[in-house]
Order: C-alpha cells, then sequence, then structure tokens
C-alpha cells in the first residue's frame, strides 16, 4: 500500500533523511519509531505530500505522492501531533467543513459522518464547541478528520501524547479496530503501545533505518540467550537440579523465595531452544507445580535504546 524507496531529504548541507527504503502492506499497523531529530516528522510529512524529498519517491496505493498527489492524497488520513481543529466550531460543523476540503460526495456525506462520529465515540458530543471539549475528545475529533473521505491509508503521529491513561487504553483499541480496515503508521514514543498495536515496526536514528521487523523478531535478534522468570512449588535443591537438567538450559539463579517451598528462579537458556515445555513436564512429572511464568526476553523498549545509544550510553 505505501512503497518508500531511497527516500532523501536535505536542508542545505543537513541529511534530515538518508536513503530510507520501505514498504507498509496493506491492512498492516506499522510502527515508526526513532528518538527526537532522528527524522520521523520529516518522513511523514513527505509521505503526505507536506514537503517534497530531495530523492526518491514515495507511492501510496499505488500514485506517486509528487508525481499524481491529488490521486495519492485521495489515501491518506492524516492525524498529525497537534490536530487541526478549529476551536470555534462545533465538531459537526467541523467535519463537515473537512468534507468539503475532500470533496466527498454530499449525497454521502452526512451517513459517512455519522458513522464516523460513532467509531469514535463522540456522537454524543457532536453539536459542542470543540473548544469546550477535554484532550482526550479533541484527539478523537481529529482521528474523525483523517477517516473522513474513507482512506485507505491513516498516519498517525503521536495519537495519545497527553492523554491520560483510560484515554490511552481507549485510543489504543480504537486504532487496534481501526487496522482491521485500513493501512496505519503509527509514530509513538510509548514504546509498550508500540509493542500492544504494531505488527512491525521500522527504527530510524539520524535519518538512517537502524531496524526493521516485528517486534518478537527483533527481541529475538538480539543477544545469544532467551531469559525467563519462574515461580515454582517445591524444594529448592530438588527443582534446580530438574532445570539444570533440561537440554539447553545454561544458567539458573535463586531471585527470591515468596513462602517456603515457593521460589521464583531465573532461567537462561540458547535463544534458539525453547525450554519451556520440558521445564513444564519436568516439574509436572516429579510433582512441583509451576505458579508463573515469564518471558525477561529484551523489550521493545531495551531494543530501541540498544539501536539509538552510543557505547558510552549517550543517545545518538
Amino acid at each position: 500500500m505505501i512503497e518508500i524507496q531511497n527516500l532523501t531529504k536535505r536542508y542545505g548541507q543537513i541529511k534530515a533523511v538518508s536513503n530510507l527504503s520501505f514498504t507498509v502492506n496493506k491492512g498492516e499497523i506499522l510502527g515508526f519509531l526513532g528518538p527526537n531529530g532522528a527524522g520521523k516528522s520529516t518522513t511523514m510529512n513527505i509521505i503526505t505530500g507536506f514537503i517534497p524529498a530531495s530523492e526518491g519517491s514515495v507511492k501510496v496505493g499505488g500514485y506517486d505522492i509528487m508525481e499524481n498527489p491529488k490521486e495519492a492524497k485521495k489515501h491518506i488520513g492524516y492525524l498529525p501531533e497537534l490536530p487541526p481543529l478549529y476551536m470555534d466550531m462545533t465538531i459537526t460543523e467541523y467535519l463537515n467543513f473537512v468534507s468539503e476540503l475532500k470533496m466527498v460526495d454530499k449525497s454521502k456525506r452526512k451517513a459517512q459522518l455519522d458513522d464516523i462520529m460513532e467509531l469514535v465515540r463522540i456522537s454524543d458530543v457532536r453539536n459542542r464547541l470543540i473548544k469546550n471539549l477535554s484532550k482526550g475528545y479533541k484527539q478523537r475529533v481529529g482521528l474523525a478528520q483523517a477517516l473522513v473521505g474513507s482512506p485507505d491509508v491513516l498516519i498517525l503521529d503521536e495519537p495519545t501524547v497527553g492523554l491520560d491513561p483510560k484515554q490511552i487504553i481507549e485510543i489504543r483499541k480504537l486504532i487496534k479496530a481501526l487496522g482491521k480496515q485500513h493501512t496505519i503508521i503509527l509514530s509513538s514514543h510509548i514504546l509498550p503501545e508500540v509493542s500492544a498495536v504494531c505488527e512491525r515496526v521500522v527504527i530510524i536514528n539520524k535519518g538512517e533505518i537502524a531496524a526493521v521487523d516485528t517486534p518478537e523478531n527483533l527481541s529475538k535478534g538480539f543477544g545469544t540467550s532467551s531469559k525467563f522468570s519462574v515461580t515454582i512449588a517445591g524444594p529448592k535443591s530438588s527443582v534446580e537440579g530438574y532445570i539444570r537438567d533440561i537440554y539447553g538450559v545454561k544458567y539458573v539463579e535463586q531471585n527470591l523465595e515468596k513462602e517456603k517451598d515457593v521460589i521464583n528462579y531465573i532461567v537462561e537458556s540458547d535463544k534458539d531452544i525453547d525450554v519451556r515445555r520440558p521445564l513444564f513436564f519436568a516439574m509436572a512429572k516429579a510433582g512441583y507445580p509451576i505458579i508463573e511464568l515469564k518471558s525477561m526476553d529484551m523489550t521493545l523498549e531495551d531494543i530501541f535504546l540498544h539501536l539509538v545509544t552510543d557505547e558510552k550510553g549517550v543517545e545518538q
């Protein structure tokens, strides 16, 4: 749905973006990550046609954003970090205005706006002035304007910034629901949110691509081992012995005794060998129940920090 080839943007002698190439598949939710100044906003502004590239191309729905901007932009709905709202309009007035700008067929306009307002849950405040809405509702109105015209592609820049935890969860659920019918690029600094919502991530640093993959594959790709925490009810000496005998286990350490003979262990294994099933069967055979098991592999946040900081721990 989106094809980016050799994308470069120069400002004088400075390269804000350098030779980026990646694709976003139809129906995919792609996380777009990078530290401040990495080139995320520049890239999104090029994709949406707000600024031209110095080199390279962007195609949306098969149309080049510079050669056929009108056709390409028909496929795009854009929510910038600061939603482009008119505070003295009501929600209905504003969305009608956006419909006119996007040249939505007048005969379909009311039904489409009713559906959009119901989807983003703003129908109950449709006649309120935008300036009187909470931050969460303003974000919903911003999402609504991006959906006007039924675009195939949604580009969302920090859609949950400034929201409270409840609002973040609501917007996150909405984005996942929208992903069933739209191709989405999501830029966010809230990395657990990206892990929860996105199927694949692109991480850029200093204007260049640092990694492209699923969060799971990125986690597996770093390091030479897999680590997890397991709590088992049974005597330490026996349990440790059983764990150490499992093929692939490299290291076992007692972490915490939660109560008598209920102990938490840190287990490290070869990353290409899944020892969880053998561990389950070994403990079941011995009669020692597993109370809890949690992965301790690298999170998306760990990977992000690894890719964008230098050896001295300074953000590049």
